[in-house]
């Protein structure tokens, strides 16, 4: 059963609700240059998975390289939300961490996908690595 779950930039002008295609079993980071820098983990959602409730003229849109895949940000305070994207036109790259109750920390191994030598270009075979996080013991959550 798909469930609708809210999210949001920082500062709340952009709010969304978005439904993920596979939950959040399809959690994962990127290396291409781009994603390096902005250090985002993402879920997958269909390019119908997402409604913007609040907010669509404060997203803002990048585009570089090939100029195929479209990240949006919010032109208030820069977040991130998600990003149609180039391996898959038909999806979108959602930011976990703008969704409601959720960080990127709960995930104790992400897989990183290869998007220096990207998929569309023949070059890759997907996961080039595994990005891990452990909580140090005796921290307070």
């Amino acid at each position: 059963m798909s469930q609708n779950l809210n999210a949001q930039c920082h500062c709340g002008g952009v709010k969304f609700t978005v439904e993920l295609a596979d939950g959040f079993n399809t959690v994962r980071r990127c290396n291409c240059s781009f994603c390096r820098m902005r250090g985002a983990v993402v879920v997958t959602a269909t390019l119908s998975g997402i409604q913007i409730i609040e907010g669509k003229d404060l997203l803002t849109e990048y585009r570089f390289n090939t100029q195929e895949a479209r990240h949006f940000f919010c032109a208030v305070c820069g977040i991130y939300t998600f990003h149609q994207r180039r391996s898959n036109p038909d999806q979108y790259g959602v930011n976990v961490a703008c969704i409601e109750g959720v960080s990127p920390f709960d995930f104790t191994e992400i897989g990183v996908m290869d998007g220096v030598n990207h998929p569309k270009d023949g070059t890759s075979d997907g996961v080039v690595g595994i990005l891990s996080f452990r909580t140090v013991k005796n921290h307070p959550q």
